[in-house]
């Protein structure tokens, strides 16, 4: 009983990991910890709230406190990851909560047990014998590819008024998925490998047609490469305003960003049309190496042009379609999307239709893939990939 009161002294003094007391399931043990000179049904509460915290998120506390540990986000995790002197009294102090975690993870339910008088049934979860201080330091060893806190947790995220959100759900699209477009995508999957590589990267404008995968291809290249230290910033139009603050935030962090915005068009007066031009013309606010602009846009000008615009004497006439269309000559690279012509359309068709089985004789599928196109928007890989999936809802 006395070093079970240790321990919860002990988890209580953390300084470098004192987020995880914030964890539900640590709360849990270290009310399960603390309730040793309580009655027995107060103690049997709490292990059975504590079992059932551990036991809906991992069997195994060893594993459980050290995948908290390798993601949490501290202060040494962060001089680290922004290449900073450690001290040796935060080297100290991580030593120490080490050997703390440690002891706490190896916790078996039998110790606990013991404790409490009471003879009925409660539930087990499994320990492992782990040396806990190299395990961590071998994680430290990998963050410029796994990251850390959020970034260690996270592929996708969003902004909020500069702050980072994660996101949860999002598109799981593989470049397999996408058929046609090879060259479109070698080049921005070129530019992507040189930024992964710590190479100069050039901001990306992808634009063209609807439904030719602009998305899509950040998207699985995401995917693809997310286990190499990539990771996708998504920041919407009514954000730009806070870009430079976002890029700011990224910029010491070991990981690779894409700052994606989808959709991008403006008009002549909107108020966030300065903030992008200051990062794409690397005026103040520079953009950081570990970062990269892809943009997706319908149009290959950003800027709207009214035919009040087109109005005025030649000279003045002149500078205004400059600076309107002048924006999309700051992208480094850009890549066109353009809807496929027949022959293209019904490879896209007949390469999905290989991938999903479809079993159509050749004549046929072209033969319906044209008409699923006519009743639609037009031949693009999106109207190609709607009429697999209606193929597929008749199989």
């Amino acid at each position: 009983m006395q070093n079970l009161k240790n321990t919860y002294i002990k988890l209580q003094s953390l300084v470098i990991f004192r987020n995880l007391l914030n964890d539900q399931v640590i709360t849990k043990l270290s009310k399960l910890l603390a309730s040793q000179n309580e009655d027995t049904v107060s103690q049997v509460e709490k292990y059975a709230a504590f079992s059932s915290a551990l036991l809906s998120e991992n069997e195994n506390l060893t594993q459980y406190v050290l995948n908290l540990v390798t993601v949490d986000e501290n202060i040494y995790v962060k001089k680290i990851g922004n290449n900073l002197e450690v001290s040796h009294l935060i080297r100290e102090a991580l030593d120490n909560e080490l050997e703390i975690l440690s002891e706490i993870s190896q916790l078996t339910s039998d110790s606990i047990k013991k404790t409490i008088s009471y003879k009925g049934f409660l539930p087990s979860w499994e320990t492992d014998d782990i040396d806990f201080k190299a395990a961590y330091h071998n994680s430290i060893n990998q963050i410029g590819i796994s990251g850390y806190g959020i970034f260690a947790k996270n592929v996708y995220f969003t902004t909020e008024k500069g702050e980072l959100v994660p996101v949860s759900n999002h598109d799981v699209v593989t470049l397999a998925d996408l058929k046609g477009y090879e060259k479109e995508k070698d080049a921005v999957l070129n530019n992507t490998l040189a930024l992964l590589n710590g190479k100069p990267a050039a901001n990306v404008l992808l634009y063209g047609d609807a439904g030719t995968g602009k998305s899509s291809t950040v998207k699985a290249i995401i995917n693809r490469y997310h286990s190499q230290g990539l990771r996708l910033v998504e920041v919407p139009k009514n954000q730009l305003k806070y870009i430079s603050l976002v890029l700011e935030k990224l910029s010491k962090n070991p990981l690779k960003f894409i700052i994606y915005i989808d959709d991008l068009s403006f008009t002549k007066n909107d108020n966030e049309l300065g903030s992008l031009k200051a990062i794409l013309e690397g005026s103040v606010s520079a953009k950081p190496l570990n970062t990269a602009i892809y943009a997706t846009s319908n149009r290959r000008h950003l800027i709207k042009e009214t035919f009040s615009d087109r109005e005025g004497d030649d000279i003045h006439l002149n500078e205004t379609i400059q600076e309107l269309t002048s924006l999309s000559d700051r992208f480094g690279l850009m890549v066109s999307f353009f809807r496929p012509d027949k022959k293209n359309y019904l490879k896209i068709v007949q390469a999905l239709a290989i991938q999903y089985n479809i079993n159509l004789s050749k004549e046929e599928l072209e033969s319906e893939a044209e008409i699923f196109a006519s009743a639609r928007s037009g031949r693009s890989p999106r109207i190609a990939k709607q009429f697999i999936e209606y193929l597929r809802t008749l199989q």
